[in-house]
């Protein structure tokens, strides 16, 4: 495994293992379970997936058989835009996230959105960061624009920012920023969420066979090679292992800049934040009451 080094210190897994629309906990926990016995030692969950207590349980298990120890694992979570009211409902929400893991802490604690009043919810996390509740917190989906005017406003920078990265939106300019200010980047949906049907792709088949690997090896290879943190997800034990193994082989140069030349410039995800419905949708979304 490759690590990124956050900006207090703390290493992180460059590939890890996500959650989103896995509802069902015995799925959710099997998964998690199954990761872990891979080698995956991040998990990436949030409170708006509801299954944070699925994780807890497939960390558990891991630990109870021996398979891992908690301080060998870099359990991820999100505050939903709910609990950005202010301070106290921010405080609540990380409280709540720990204890449905039922892990103790949390290794990082991210803002699932820039919507609400996430400057009162960032400080209830400078808070916990402090009390060792959180070992590291950060931020998700913050534009190049808000990010700039957020480190440059709180007291404790954000150490990642999670946003949508893959080779159909490369977010290069994004990601310069990021590094600017010491935020290690990291991408939900980095095999492209299911819309590009990249694994149809020639030039894609093309590179993945020369190194004897899948299309969706050459893709989160190609990120991690960027200095990115992915978090592919899927409930099929093979392709857990799969999505994995991307550390025997090395893209060159050339094919690198192949797979970024397949960048549409736009977001095709139906995560439109520039969207006033999709706002809409999540200040008014609940998950709990």
């Amino acid at each position: 495994m490759e690590y990124q080094t956050l900006n207090n210190g703390l290493k992180m897994p460059i590939v890890g293992f996500g959650v989103f629309r896995v509802p069902d906990k015995k799925e959710c926990e099997e998964s998690v379970y199954q990761a872990i016995k891979a080698g995956y030692r991040l998990i990436d969950t949030a409170a708006s997936y509801t299954n944070e207590d699925a994780v807890g349980a497939g960390v558990k298990r891991a630990i109870e058989e021996g398979v891992c120890t908690r301080k060998d694992l870099f359990i991820t979570s999100k505050m939903w835009v709910q609990d950005m009211k202010n301070y106290e409902t921010a405080k609540k929400a990380i409280d709540a996230s720990i204890e449905k893991s039922g892990l103790g802490y949390l290794d990082l604690y991210l803002l699932h959105q820039a919507m609400g009043d996430y400057f009162s919810a960032w400080r209830a996390m400078e808070d916990a960061y402090k009390e060792g509740k959180l070992k590291a917190i950060g931020v998700s989906n913050f534009y190049a624009h808000v990010l700039v005017n957020f480190v440059n406003t709180v007291e404790i920078k954000p150490m990642v920012n999670q946003v949508e990265l893959h080779p159909y939106y490369t977010q290069e300019k994004a990601i310069e920023t990021m590094k600017y200010y010491d935020v290690i980047p990291e991408a939900w949906a980095p095999l492209g969420g299911g819309r590009y049907k990249p694994f149809e792709d020639e030039m894609l088949k093309g590179i993945a066979a020369k190194y004897n690997k899948s299309v969706g090896q050459g893709l989160l290879r190609w990120n991690v090679q960027r200095g990115v943190v992915v978090v592919p997800k899927s409930t099929h034990v093979e392709r857990i292992k799969e999505n994995i193994d991307i550390f025997d082989f090395e893209l060159n140069e050339e094919e690198m800049k192949q797979i970024s030349s397949l960048n549409m410039g736009y977001s095709g995800s139906r995560a439109k934040h520039f969207d006033v419905e999709f706002v809409e949708m999540c200040l008014a979304k609940k998950i709990h009451d």
